[in-house]
């Protein structure tokens, strides 16, 4: 097995309601993550001693949650509790990310309806060592001809497990040998990448679409927040393929990647082609609001 990080190789992981190695951490076939993807999730980042937007995150994982009707969930301080005890377990202070998923829980036969489950949730958080996903220095992209899920179909403030509309766009940057797909939304407006937000910068202004075919991501919003308190001009609004060619910068935003410039889209350059300014001055703010606004570890003494 070649690890990514081979310190991932002997991490324990939280399943249920104990801690399990690697080997041993399964679900049943039962499970209705397994039985249609009836799941919600949370990825979350440690900074030296600092869980960023913890509590955001447990909210946002409830919310989603009662959206989909779930039954029994267990309350965020016994989520929370899970979180602690699996980091600490693995020696996990700093540069590590978490994801936290909660499924409606195990069925007594198969089939998607929720009557079929009676058991309660199933909470699972797998911590692992992992630097951001993309590189500070920039990555290529392209769009994929994928729709992001309309909320006539689908809303896409529920943070659900079912992302098999991001993992076609995915494919699609594979096949083109980039790193990441943009997806539009059902009106042809930039909406997001396959996993991450989006933002532009036109004009001296950082602009992201509006919140309704992307999610409204934590990242994204500590953006909004930081463009705010330092009097960087901020807009939420809807953006064409054209107005992003022709930005002076792009960049994502997001837990698994952090800020990434997008440098290439589609065959065109973006800007100059290198890292924009004021990319990089937001990448710097929003790693220092990401740990002064974290929750403290209580092992860590942070």
């Amino acid at each position: 097995m070649n690890l990514p990080d081979p310190r991932n190789r002997d991490i324990v992981v939280f399943v249920g309601d104990k801690l399990v190695p690697r080997d041993e951490a399964k679900v049943s076939v039962f499970d209705s993550v397994v039985q249609g993807g009836d799941a919600v999730w949370e990825g979350l980042r440690v900074y030296r001693g600092r869980i960023a937007a913890l509590e955001e995150h447990l909210q946002r994982l409830q919310d989603s949650a009662k959206t989909l009707a779930f039954s029994a969930v267990p309350p965020s301080s016994e989520i929370r509790d899970a979180i602690f005890r699996t980091l600490e377990a693995n020696g996990m202070s700093d540069e590590a990310h978490i994801r936290l998923t909660l499924t409606r829980g195990e069925k007594v036969t198969s089939g998607m309806n929720p009557n079929f489950n009676q058991s309660g949730c199933t909470l699972i958080v797998l911590a692992e060592w992992k630097p951001p996903v993309y590189s500070d220095s920039g990555i290529r992209v392209i769009t994929a001809s994928t729709r992001r899920n309309t909320p006539q179909c689908l809303d896409s403030k529920i943070h659900h497990n079912n992302l098999l509309n991001n993992i076609l766009a995915a494919i699609e940057a594979n096949v083109a040998g980039v790193d990441s797909a943009i997806m539009l939304d059902i009106n042809g407006f930039v909406s997001e990448t396959n996993d991450t937000n989006i933002f532009i910068v036109s004009r001296g202004v950082v602009c992201t679409p509006f919140a309704d075919a992307c999610l409204p991501g934590l990242t994204r919003r500590m953006i909004l927040d930081i463009c705010n308190t330092n009097r960087i001009p901020a807009e939420e609004r809807n953006l064409s393929l054209t107005e992003l060619y022709t930005a002076s910068e792009v960049f994502t935003s997001g837990t698994m990647g952090e800020l990434t410039p997008i440098l290439e889209a589609d065959g065109r350059v973006i800007g100059d082609g290198s890292v924009g300014e004021k990319t990089r001055a937001l990448q710097k703010l929003h790693r220092a609001f990401a740990y002064e606004h974290g929750t403290p570890l209580p092992f860590a003494g942070a």
